[in-house]
């Protein structure tokens, strides 16, 4: 999968036996729109790369108010961390806005790669602060900026976001409401 191999190399090269090594650590995974990758109170055991469709990552109040964290598109990684590493249920759903093809990591093969492998640590080692700094500038810019200002900031960041995902899920991420959304959107 050469997806795969270009989203590695933008961090570090790899010769191509050791690329088919950590490809053979990676499962396939398809899903339908609306299929789930993870359930609330699921045992995780893997991350997600994603090769071709869009997911979300959120959660549900106990007032049935669903905040979504995360989209993933194409050459992003997906999954719930906490339950992840901390190996504790999911507390995030994760579905798909769209079929998806997935490259599926068990967390066993990727600590196995890491103590194999310095060029893979050191991936996602990078992958894991860049996803950490991402976390970071959210949260201030949910605690700092408006409404609108998130709102431009997120279609100047990624505008194929908004041809892909329903606006409503949109309004859910920026913690507006659909008309706060709709009302926005006219003015640009």
């Amino acid at each position: 999968m050469q997806q795969l191999r270009e989203h590695i190399e933008k961090i570090t090269a790899l010769t191509d036996a050791e690329y088919e090594y950590i490809y053979s650590h990676f499962k396939p995974k398809k899903l339908k729109k609306h299929q789930f990758l993870v359930q609330e109170g699921d045992r995780v055991t893997n991350d997600h790369y994603v090769i071709k469709g869009c997911l979300k990552a959120y959660h549900t109040d106990n007032k049935g108010k669903e905040h979504i964290l995360q989209f993933a598109l194409e050459d992003w990684w997906i999954s719930d961390y906490q339950a992840l590493f901390k190996q504790t249920p999911a507390t995030l759903n994760i579905d798909c806005i769209e079929d998806c093809e997935l490259l599926t990591l068990s967390l066993h093969n990727r600590e196995k790669l890491c103590s194999e492998m310095h060029k893979i640590e050191h991936f996602f080692r990078q992958k894991l602060s860049m996803g950490y700094v991402g976390l970071q500038q959210r949260i201030m810019s949910m605690l700092n900026n408006t409404a609108k200002e998130r709102y431009d900031m997120l279609l100047a960041s990624n505008p194929s976001l908004f041809q892909r995902v329903p606006k409503q899920l949109i309004a859910s991420y920026l913690g507006v409401t659909r008309e706060t959304l709709s009302r926005m959107a006219s003015h640009k």
